[in-house]
């Protein structure tokens, strides 16, 4: 997987099923030209535009918000675009195959499992521990398992390590 980090990827974000809404996030560099291709404007960062997102013949597959972040102080630090449409499988399904459409030239790929939190960890957006808490906090089935996992990805546990590290160098 790290021969290609440096691909655009893109992938569905939540969970598998039926919600009122869903997820399909893009990582890559310098994603701008795909942004505007893909929705047919520019996107001001940091903002949230509801618009139509069209098939390839300018046909709405639905309406949503996009948020679009430039790295590198985005979460995976690289750019990032994130269409929120409605939670069908179906739909999120057709607007990820139109992202790979359209991202074909540029090498845009289908993201594997972790690979987002992957790239914000070999980006230093968070550190192993974080990067691990994640994961746990996706799969925490009690309440004290997620506080816990937050309690991590915070930093807070990465932080009691640096704290007994340099105590142990200090001594």
């Amino acid at each position: 997987m790290l021969a290609r980090r440096h691909d655009p990827i893109v992938a569905i974000a939540t969970a598998p099923g039926r919600g009122a809404v869903g997820i399909v996030r893009v990582s890559g560099q310098q994603l701008a030209g795909f942004v505007r291709q893909l929705l047919g404007r520019d996107l001001q960062p940091r903002q949230a535009h509801y618009l139509p997102f069209n098939d390839g013949q300018g046909q709405p597959l639905d309406h949503g918000l996009a948020l679009f972040f430039l790295g590198p102080p985005s979460s995976t630090g690289e750019d990032v675009l994130e269409l929120q449409a409605h939670g069908g499988s179906v739909v999120l399904q057709v607007i990820w195959a139109r992202c790979l459409q359209v991202g074909a030239a540029m090498g845009l790929r289908v993201g594997e499992p972790g690979e987002f939190s992957q790239r914000a960890f070999v980006n230093g957006k968070m550190d192993l521990a974080q990067a691990e808490a994640v994961a746990d906090l996706i799969d925490a089935t009690t309440q004290t398992a997620a506080d816990s996992a937050r309690r991590s990805r915070s930093g807070a546990f990465s932080q009691q390590v640096k704290t007994l590290s340099e105590g142990l160098r200090h001594l």
